[in-house]
């Protein structure tokens, strides 16, 4: 496949990056509905941009809070609406953009420690923006709702239909916060988890092409709906109602991705392989294409029964009920990859192994009694064949 160019790649992923900026810097919204619908459908839309890509988007919140507060609330605006937060963020947003750029070009594998921290970072972000982003937002909602001002500091005053000064002072938004914060946390865990699923496909991918492609899409979604928002909050609206419905549907397989990342990340960072030790049964692996009955990515344990057969035992969304499904024991091989290794059969991948048992593939062929052994896959059956072609030994199959 013919590499995409690097200049044409940072091009893409600059403009993508950068175009939400100026929504983000806007001090006054170009529509004149001020009801409190049309702040619904803004709420609605911000949290979808901030969980599609949370440094970016709570950096692009950040701004905005910052420009459109006035300055005697500028003191009084939270922590991520700070230029010591919303400006090195935006920065650091870039700096991952031109590592993507220069990913399409460098050779397979080159970048893989850099996507692992991404993976963390979106994480550890993703986190921070459910905990204390998307709270915030709805608040300002609430706020909005009951007394037409997100930087109100009195208590607004609703007209709840009693002729009262003491009941026409209370601050009702508090109430409403109980019902508008879960709501929000829940869309941004679900549009989360699909937009952190990309970069699960990434770990997945050695090629830097395809990882800058998976991005730039990611990254053109949230420029689209900042530009949306200021043609039209509704129209804004509408298009993250569209993300929520399809990242609803694609709960599970994004629930899984999310789990594999979290453990590769983890693996791979703390250097888990050189204190792991396989087990002589119930190791720990995820469910590859070629083990049929079960969703891949499924995180399990892979049993070896009395009589020799394989059983591969996992709980659906981890918590739910226990399921099992056997495994084929023919022509299995533990398949040694450069970064991570599989369990395979004629080449199609039955499960894939973490990154701890990087070094302990003859380990677990053995505790398996697996026929096939060990064998090179991906970038090593690469190099394998380039090493056995220069010493002049017998003509190997290339990899495809």
């Amino acid at each position: 496949m013919k590499r995409i160019p690097p200049l044409i790649v940072a091009a893409w992923l600059f403009v993508t990056v950068v175009s939400p900026l100026p929504a983000a810097t806007t001090t006054e919204l170009p529509t004149a509905d001020r009801s409190p619908a049309a702040a619904v459908a803004g709420a609605v839309a911000a949290v979808t941009g901030i969980a599609i890509s949370p440094l970016l988007g709570t950096s692009a919140y950040g701004a905005y809070l910052y420009f459109a507060a006035p300055e005697e609330a500028k003191e009084s605006l939270p922590w991520f609406a700070k230029v010591g937060f919303w400006l090195p963020a935006m920065l650091l947003v870039g700096a991952v953009a031109a590592k993507d750029a220069a990913g399409a070009v460098l050779p397979p594998g080159w970048k893989k420690p850099l996507d692992v921290l991404e993976t963390v970072e979106s994480k550890v972000t993703g986190l921070v923006a459910a905990g204390a982003v998307v709270p915030f937002t709805m608040t300002a909602l609430s706020r909005i709702i009951t007394s037409g001002d997100m930087f109100a500091t009195t208590p607004a005053a609703l007209p709840t239909g009693l002729a009262t000064i003491q009941l026409g002072v209370i601050d009702w938004s508090w109430l409403l916060n109980i019902l508008t914060v879960p709501f929000g946390v829940a869309i941004f865990a679900v549009v989360w988890m699909a937009s952190h699923a990309i970069n699960g496909l990434i770990l997945l991918s050695p090629w830097g092409a395809i990882d800058a492609a998976l991005k730039a899409a990611r990254t053109s979604l949230l420029a689209l709906m900042a530009a949306s928002a200021q043609i039209n909050p509704w129209i804004s609206a509408g298009l993250s109602l569209v993300v929520i419905v399809i990242a609803y549907f694609i709960a599970g397989w994004s629930f899984r991705l999310t789990t594999f990342s979290a453990i590769f990340s983890w693996d791979f960072l703390t250097g888990r392989s050189g204190r792991y030790r396989v087990k002589p049964d119930g190791n720990k692996l995820f469910a590859g294409i070629g083990l049929a009955g079960v969703p891949q990515r499924t995180y399990g344990r892979l049993h070896r029964q009395a009589d020799g057969t394989l059983l591969f035992r996992y709980r659906p969304w981890l918590v739910l009920p226990e399921k099992e499904m056997k495994v084929r024991t023919d022509e299995i091989a533990v398949g040694r990859g450069a970064f991570f290794s599989t369990l395979v059969r004629k080449g199609a991948e039955v499960c894939v192994l973490p990154p701890r048992y990087r070094g302990h593939e003859e380990d677990l062929a053995e505790a398996y009694a697996l026929s096939g052994g060990v064998q090179p896959i991906g970038l090593n059956k690469a190099w394998s064949w380039l090493t056995g072609a220069t010493r002049g030994e017998a003509a190997v199959n290339l990899p495809a």
